[in-house]
């Protein structure tokens, strides 16, 4: 399908992943425009800068007449909401997002970034890599991208295709992959897959999607990717498996790892000169070496050698990522407090990222807010939960984000926070974010790190400490 031109009406135009697809047609050259819900998201903003209108609302008066093409949110359902049945009762063309996003991957040579964990990162750094090797290519991130101007997407052309590829509900099935990249596996979603293996058997089906000769780039450090990679090579002795990480033996294997100064500097073992990532976290040189590994596949195809010249470039491409958004991102340092937000909202994610601050900043004090994902994540990582906050100095807890396609649950925020005061003694409860302003605001010293953390809206909470430091300062 053709998209310069195209009337796209997008449903749930708010989602990380709906607001860069909205941003890839609209710079292709569609009219978009879309629907969701009142609550704020820090998508508005990227909506509102792009020009993209959006309502409110899901009523069925707000869907345009002229409309070519109805883009939906998998947090909606055909059945229940009145913009869907409307669409489909005056027939127009109805994709869910994974359908649309799998639709661009079929008219190019396509790389899907797939994983648990590190899939945004490493889409992410696959960008600011083709940008600096100026490459026909375009790429698409769940999130701002700092090396994008913030955008979500990068257009540098059309030949090749970079994308964020999601497990949830086999989305990434719909997408046509001539290069996959596996970087963590374990339990998750599990308000649809019933138990880790039907996550493997979703992501085996994935990689034996790629064509005859494929390329299967993973993490050598990560059990569940090692696991899926074996299963997908022995089923499909044609295709190219590309391991990295300290134990991915090969040209990508990372070596001499060391953290210092705000940046940490590592090796790998197929090039000759170091590289280094200004990001914290061992997990951005995992999610930089994958990068890495996925660029030269591109060039690979190319028939492009990476000489002296290239792997400059790369150094320099790597050095110059300064993450994305809701990925350990500053917000900003007033009166020696430095604010932060992430996205985390797996246990795992968040001790990763949590150790991963404190050795990028250490002797600094370290304050997590969080607020839980989902009822059936919460309850199912109970455990994991109560554990992943050790490396921080102070916890705040909140309610759970029941989020749009779950609405209740069998556990509450308290029940977390009960959990988690077993674990830790520095730990305390409001119910709404913005509740714990005060004593959050009281907390606070010159030196600490503050962070909000999750997949909820309790970012609002690192916004509002932001502008009162800068009132005070």
């Amino acid at each position: 399908m053709d998209i310069f031109g195209l009337k796209v009406f997008m449903v749930g135009i708010k989602g990380t992943g709906m607001t860069a697809l909205a941003e890839l047609y609209r710079k292709s050259g569609a009219f978009v425009s879309g629907s969701d819900r009142a609550e704020k998201f820090y998508t508005d903003t990227i909506l509102n800068n792009l020009e993209i209108p959006f309502f409110e609302s899901f009523d069925k008066e707000y869907l345009p007449d002229d409309v070519d093409l109805v883009i939906y949110s998998s947090a909606y359902s055909v059945v229940e909401n009145p913009q869907l049945n409307y669409a489909l009762e005056k027939g127009f063309p109805v994709l869910e997002y994974a359908a649309a996003l799998g639709n661009l991957s079929k008219s190019r040579f396509s790389i899907g970034i797939s994983g648990v964990h590190g899939k945004t990162t490493t889409t992410a750094l696959t960008g600011a890599l083709i940008k600096e090797l100026d490459v026909d290519a375009t790429v698409l991130v769940g999130s701002g991208v700092s090396n994008f101007n913030g955008s979500s997407v990068f257009v540098n052309g059309s030949k090749y295709f970079v994308a964020e590829t999601c497990e949830y509900k086999r989305h990434f099935l719909n997408y046509s992959p001539d290069v996959i990249v596996i970087t963590s596996i374990e339990e998750d979603h599990l308000d649809y897959f019933r138990d880790i293996d039907d996550i493997y058997d979703a992501f085996v089906s994935y990689g034996l999607k790629l064509p005859q000769g494929g390329a299967l780039i993973y993490c050598a450090d990560d059990e569940g990717a090692v696991h899926a990679a074996e299963m997908i090579l022995k089923e499909r002795s044609d295709l190219t498996g590309i391991p990295y990480g300290e134990k991915g033996e090969g040209r990508y294997q990372i070596t001499d790892e060391s953290t210092g100064n705000g940046e940490t500097s590592f090796r790998l073992k197929g090039f000759g000169i170091p590289f280094k990532v200004r990001i914290p976290g061992h997990h951005s040189v995992l999610d930089a070496a994958a990068a890495v590994a996925v660029v030269e596949a591109i060039l690979a195809n190319e028939g492009i050698a990476v000489d002296d010249e290239v792997q400059k470039k790369i150094a320099a491409g790597l050095a110059s990522f300064r993450g994305s958004k809701r990925r350990s991102e500053i917000i900003g340092e007033w009166k020696g407090i430095l604010v932060m937000d992430d996205y985390a909202h797996h246990p795992t994610e968040i001790f990763t990222t949590l150790k991963g601050l404190k050795e990028f900043y250490p002797g600094r004090r370290l304050i997590v807010d969080f607020a839980s994902h989902t009822y059936s994540r919460t309850e199912a990582l109970l455990d994991e939960f109560a554990s992943c906050f050790s490396p921080a100095d102070m916890v705040i807890l909140h309610k759970i984000y029941a989020s749009a396609r779950e609405k209740r649950g069998n556990i509450t925020g308290r029940d977390l926070y009960n959990k988690v005061k077993e674990k830790k003694t520095a730990v305390y409860y409001f119910n709404e974010a913005l509740e714990s302003t005060g004593f959050c605001m009281d907390q606070l010293t010159a030196g600490d790190i503050f962070i909000t953390m999750g997949a909820g809206d309790n970012w609002i909470l690192g916004q509002k400490i932001a502008e009162e430091l800068k009132k005070a300062e």
